[in-house]
C-alpha cells in the first residue's frame, strides 16, 4: 500500500520535497534483455485504429553490464532500439542492439572498454603495467552508445546520445547504416538529442565546444535536403557561438527551446566542472561525478535570431531551475513564451544510477522523496526592450498571464514564471517526458500537451494537460509504467488533439507482458494495445516513423 503525501509536498529552500512509503520495487525496469531482430506478432486487445501506418521507433538502454562490469548509471546501458509496426490494426514488433563502436568493443573484450556518462572505464588488464599506469593520464574517449533518442536530419533517421557522435540507422531494420561525428563538419565536441525541426525540414541543435579561450555553446543549423543519397550532416553550419559565463565550468542542458523565429538557450546552474572530466581518469571520476548544482546561480534565457545568427543584448534571468525538457514556444503580443518541465533543483540526474532503481522498500522511498520533482512552468519573455521600456514594473500584458517579467537594468530582464497547472498535478508528482502535435502547433500558440506523471522514480501515469483552465486527464493503471507519450494526428483532423497517444507500457512486476498502448487522444481513453511477449527495459525518448 502506498502512503503519499505528494499534494501537500513541503517546500523548503524552494526545493520540492515529498514524504512517500510503500513504493513497489521495479529493479526489472533495469535488467538486461536479450534483442529481438526478426518481428514478432503481437496479441492485440481492444482495436488499433486501421488508419495508423507506419513504425514507431523507441530508443533506451537495454543491456546493464559486460562480462562480470557492471554500469553504474542508468544513462550507460547499451542502447536497444525498439520498432512497433503498426500496420491495418496489427502490430509487429523487434528490437536491434545499436552496433556501436562501444557495444562492439566491449562484447570482443567482455569488459566495459569505453566510458560512459556514470561509468568510468577501467585500464585493459592486458597492458602491462607501465602501460596501464599511463592510460589514467588518456583523454575520455567520447561514447557512440546513442541510447537517448530517434531523431532526423535531411529525412533520414539517426540516433545519438550527447557526444560528437551519432549513428544513422535504418528505421525498417534497426541497423545502423553509418557512423557520424559531428566534428568532421562543425566545430562542435558533441550535440543534443532533441534537435528542433522546422516544417520545410531545417534542423536547429546545440552543441558545445571547448578551446584555450574557455567553453562555448553553439547553436547548429542542418539544411532540409540532401544532394545525395550518402549525405549525413554535409552544409551543417554554426549559426552562432555563445561563450559560457564561467570559461571552464559551462552549464548542463539536455535541450533547448525554438519559436517561429528564435532559438532560445537556457544556461541554467547544472554545471560541468571540465577540469574534472579532463582529469576523470586519474582521479576515478566519471563524467556524472563533474556535474553539479549551483543554486547561487540565477538562470539565463539567450535569445538567437535564427535568421541572422545575432544573440540579444538583454539577458532574461530566473531564479534557479534544472530544465530538462521543453514542452513548447511561440511568440504572441510582443512576447516569447516558453513553455517547460522543470525543478527548483538540479540534483536529479545523479540519483538515476542503477543501484538506487534497483531499491526495495524504505531505501527505495528515501531516493523518491530526496528527489525534487518536475512541474510544467511558463516564463513570458518581453522582446522589445528599448530606451522607453520602464524599469521596475512587470511588462507582462497577456491577459490571465501570472508570469511577471521586469526590466531591472539596460539590458537585464528577470522573470518569475506561471505555473501550467493546478494542485491535483502534485498527486501525480508532476510531470516529465512532455510531448505535443508538434507536426502543427511547434513554434505556435496551443491548448495541449502530453506527458508522464511520477508517483515512482519513472513515469507511472500518462497526462492530458489543457491550458485552457489547466485541466487534466489521466491513464493509470496499477502495477504499469508508461513511457514517453507521442501524438500521432489522424488523417484531415482539424481539432489539436484530433489523433492518437501512442506509449510503451512496462510491466516489471509480471513477466513478459510489456505493450503497446493506443488511447484515443482527445478522450484519453483506451482504444487497443497490443501485448508483446517479451520483456523491455524502461526506455528514453522515441518518435514515430509515419507512411501513410
Amino acid at each position: 500500500m502506498i502512503k503519499t503525501n505528494l499534494s501537500k509536498s513541503t517546500k523548503q529552500g524552494n526545493h520540492h520535497f515529498t514524504d512517500v512509503h510503500g513504493l513497489p520495487c521495479i529493479e526489472k525496469i533495469v535488467c538486461s534483455v536479450e534483442e529481438t531482430p526478426e518481428p514478432i506478432e503481437t496479441n492485440i486487445i481492444g482495436k488499433i485504429p486501421n488508419w495508423i501506418n507506419g513504425n514507431f521507433l523507441r530508443n533506451g538502454p537495454g543491456k546493464f553490464e559486460i562480462g562480470n562490469h557492471k554500469f553504474n548509471h542508468w544513462f550507460d546501458g547499451m542502447a536497444l532500439l525498439h520498432q512497433f509496426k503498426i500496420d491495418n490494426g496489427q502490430v509487429t514488433y523487434k528490437s536491434r542492439f545499436l552496433s556501436s563502436s562501444s557495444y562492439q568493443v566491449n562484447k570482443e573484450t567482455s569488459r566495459i572498454a569505453v566510458s560512459e556518462f556514470g561509468t568510468l572505464t577501467m585500464p585493459d588488464p592486458c597492458k602491462n603495467f607501465f602501460q596501464r599506469f599511463l592510460s589514467r593520464f588518456e583523454l575520455p574517449k567520447p561514447t557512440d552508445n546513442g541510447n537517448v533518442n530517434f531523431m532526423t536530419y535531411k529525412g533520414d533517421y539517426y540516433v545519438s546520445t550527447e557526444t560528437n557522435y551519432m549513428h544513422k540507422v535504418d528505421p525498417e531494420t534497426l541497423e545502423s547504416v553509418k557512423k557520424v561525428d559531428w566534428s568532421k563538419f562543425i566545430a562542435v565536441n558533441g550535440a543534443t538529442a532533441h534537435p528542433h525541426t522546422e516544417p520545410d525540414g531545417t534542423t536547429y541543435n546545440m552543441g558545445n565546444s571547448y578551446s584555450p579561450k574557455g567553453a562555448h555553446y553553439n547553436i547548429i543549423r542542418v539544411p532540409p535536403t540532401k544532394t545525395n543519397e550518402d549525405e549525413t550532416l554535409e552544409g551543417a553550419t554554426v549559426l552562432c557561438s555563445i561563450p559560457s559565463k564561467d570559461k571552464s565550468r559551462p552549464s548542463y542542458y539536455h535541450s533547448f527551446a525554438m519559436s517561429e523565429h528564435y532559438v532560445v538557450f537556457i544556461e541554467q546552474p547544472v554545471k560541468l566542472d571540465l577540469m574534472k572530466i579532463v582529469t576523470g581518469k586519474l582521479t576515478g571520476s566519471s563524467i556524472s561525478d563533474s556535474i553539479y548544482w549551483d543554486p547561487k546561480l540565477n538562470t539565463i534565457f539567450h535569445l538567437i535570431n535564427k535568421q541572422t545568427g545575432t544573440v540579444s543584448s538583454v539577458k532574461y534571468l530566473a531564479n534557479p531551475i534544472c530544465t530538462l525538457h521543453q514542452i513548447n514556444a511561440y511568440e504572441q503580443d510582443g512576447f516569447l513564451i516558453v513553455d517547460m518541465c522543470a525543478s527548483d533543483n538540479g540534483n536529479a540526474i545523479n540519483n538515476y544510477n542503477v543501484q538506487n532503481l534497483r531499491k526495495s522498500g524504505e531505501a527505495l522511498d528515501e531516493v523518491y522523496n530526496t528527489l525534487s520533482r518536475n512541474f510544467p512552468r511558463r516564463i513570458v519573455i518581453p522582446l522589445n526592450i528599448d530606451k522607453n521600456t520602464p524599469y521596475d514594473q512587470n511588462l507582462n500584458k497577456l491577459p490571465g498571464s501570472t508570469a511577471t517579467c521586469i526590466r531591472t537594468s539596460k539590458d537585464k530582464v528577470f522573470c518569475t514564471h506561471e505555473d501550467l497547472h493546478g494542485e491535483e498535478l502534485h498527486e501525480y508528482g508532476g510531470l516529465e517526458f512532455p510531448q505535443i502535435n508538434y507536426g502543427q502547433y511547434n513554434t505556435r500558440p496551443y491548448r495541449y500537451f502530453y506527458g508522464c506523471g511520477f508517483r515512482h522514480l519513472v513515469g507511472d501515469t500518462l497526462i492530458k494537460m489543457d491550458l485552457q483552465g489547466k485541466q487534466m486527464k489521466v491513464w493509470e493503471k496499477p502495477g504499469l509504467y508508461p513511457s514517453e507519450p507521442i501524438f500521432v494526428p489522424s488523417p484531415n483532423a482539424t481539432a489539436e488533439d484530433g489523433g492518437v497517444i501512442l506509449s510503451v507500457v512496462i510491466t516489471p512486476n509480471k513477466d513478459k507482458s510489456t505493450f503497446l498502448l493506443v488511447l484515443d487522444a482527445q478522450t484519453f481513453e483506451e482504444l487497443g494495445r497490443a501485448e508483446v511477449p517479451v520483456n523491455i527495459p524502461y526506455g528514453f525518448h522515441g518518435a514515430f516513423n509515419n507512411k501513410a
